[in-house]
């Protein structure tokens, strides 16, 4: 044992968030933390970690007693976290980020630039991220911001590694690389602490579990002694279905087409594969989408998913001809989309999907002020009304209308940005990774909502890097690979093979 935490308790405004909780670490293994959003587990690494200092229990490191002063002298002691949220400085370089900090200084006492970003294309190549050092992380996609969040970590050498959800925006590949080097980092004796709501990578690569339930520990033990079943039981308190959720119930084939894509292209300027994610000399993609399907697409890092959606609700520049209901439209922008009854779920709910700060009842009326006017003043009845509706209808866990939206958990944000677009009333939704770092309840629960629409007659696109999720909840699938549309199944008809074949081409 090389790390190991003792009744562990913290409390927020006099809210217990974490209750006597006991966790450890041994060199050469992995110990996956699980629980829902809300269960402590993040709590808990921050206090691992030396952001939380105010907390009662001990933390000892090889059998001796440390007390963290704040996140630097956790990683003296040979603690390192690759957080979940992001974080990055946007206008920094991808060098600059990782050494921020921990700068290399020369003989002359100035910054060591060429050694600095020497290490920096080493690390990039340990995780097969093919991008010049130089980059702003601004103009990264998240996954690879993600990558870059690792990157930080493996510079430290620390013994003890605290991974929270290091695969959330990553996919396919990425997510092997991450394994390659969780699997070599054990080979070198470290501890190293995995918080993931993919079960699947949890018994991949875990040898050890701890689950964690409203602040308690729950149960430890060795991974080979427990079933996904009982994991999932004992995260919730009750089973709960994960996956085969669809409900649909139009005769799809026999449903008119709500929206047709022709002849897109995803990058007209064809610019270089650093600034546009992708490489040149790609085909159009035609495809359409009916009323009442949900249509999923699939793809791996940098296949042109986000671009995809982004190129229909008029976030960026593409060529090709948009059909909703029959009539070719316009958009160039996300009000020509808005108008078209068009609503998109962003990938990154905390950057694009809502404003921290602002109470659930804000945020749900961001985009439909407008409509809840009353004599050119808003209306707070017309906003409270709308806010109850949703916060009701899919089931928002929130003490108030006004609770600040940064305090609730990711689902019940996620579910608070639906709500959002959903007051605009539109005929189909963008859907982009809409399940991303939340956990498997919550995901049931979005699944649900998902399918309760379509029932409803909208037409749903759903970009996910989850195969088990876009077999879960599509009716249909299409594959992507470097901007170009390389497979297409009706579900009954699509495996993960297939599927992965055509990711890969």
């Amino acid at each position: 044992m090389i790390f190991s935490a003792k009744n562990i308790s913290k409390s927020f405004a006099g809210i217990k968030a974490l209750d006597h909780v006991n966790i450890e670490l041994q060199g050469g293994k992995v110990c996956a933390i699980i629980g829902e959003n809300g269960a402590g587990k993040s709590t808990l690494m921050k206090i691992l970690s030396g952001v939380y200092t105010d907390y009662e229990g001990e933390i000892s490191i090889d059998n001796q007693v440390v007390k963290f002063s704040n996140t630097k002298d956790a990683q003296k002691k040979g603690i390192a976290i690759i957080h979940q949220e992001l974080n990055l400085i946007p206008f920094l370089s991808i060098t600059e980020n990782i050494f921020l900090g921990i700068e290399k200084v020369n003989k002359f006492g100035l910054l060591d630039k060429p050694l600095m970003q020497k290490i920096t294309e080493k690390l990039l190549k340990k995780l097969r991220l093919e991008i010049n050092p130089n980059t702003p992380v601004k103009d990264l996609k998240v996954g690879q911001q993600q990558l870059i969040e690792i990157a930080k970590a493996l510079l430290l050498d620390a013994q003890v590694i605290i991974m929270d959800e290091p695969s959330s925006a990553i996919s396919g590949a990425e997510v092997e690389v991450l394994f390659e080097i969780i699997e070599n980092l054990k080979k070198e004796g470290k501890a190293i602490a995995y918080i993931s709501h993919k079960l699947d990578e949890v018994f991949r690569i875990a040898e050890n579990y701890t689950i964690l339930r409203d602040g308690k520990l729950i149960e430890s033990g060795e991974i080979k002694n427990i079933s996904r079943d009982e994991i999932v039981a004992k995260m919730v308190g009750r089973e709960v279905g994960i996956y085969d959720l669809r409900m649909t119930i139009y005769e799809l084939k026999n449903a008119e087409n709500l929206l047709e894509i022709k002849n897109l292209d995803l990058d007209p300027n064809r610019k270089s594969q650093i600034v546009s994610g992708m490489p040149p000399n790609r085909k159009s993609i035609n495809f359409a989408l009916k009323k009442g399907e949900i249509l999923g697409i699939f793809g791996l890092m940098g296949a042109g998913r986000t671009e995809l959606l982004e190129s229909i609700f008029g976030l960026r520049k593409s060529t090709g001809e948009i059909w909703i209901e029959g009539k070719k439209v316009n958009i160039n922008s996300t009000t020509d989309a808005l108008k078209n009854g068009l609503a998109m779920v962003s990938e990154d709910r905390k950057k694009d999907g809502f404003i921290p700060e602002q109470s659930v009842k804000k945020n749900i009326s961001l985009i439909t002020l407008f409509a809840l006017l009353k004599n050119g003043i808003l209306s707070d009845k017309k906003e409270n009304d709308l806010a109850e509706k949703y916060i009701r209808e899919l089931k928002i866990k929130t003490s108030s209308p006004e609770q600040a939206i940064k305090n609730l958990s990711g689902g019940n944000q996620q579910k608070v940005i639906l709500s959002k677009w959903l007051a605009t009333n539109p005929k189909i939704l963008l859907l982009d990774e809409p399940t991303r770092g939340i956990d498997v309840n919550a995901k049931a629960e979005i699944y649900k909502i998902i399918n309760e629409l379509a029932e409803k007659g909208l037409g749903i696109i759903m970009v996910s890097s989850e195969l088990p999720e876009i077999l879960a909840v599509s009716d249909r699938v299409l594959v992507l690979s470097e901007g170009k549309l390389t497979g297409e199944f009706p579900i009954n008809e699509a495996t993960e093979e297939k599927i992965l074949n055509c990711a890969i081409i």
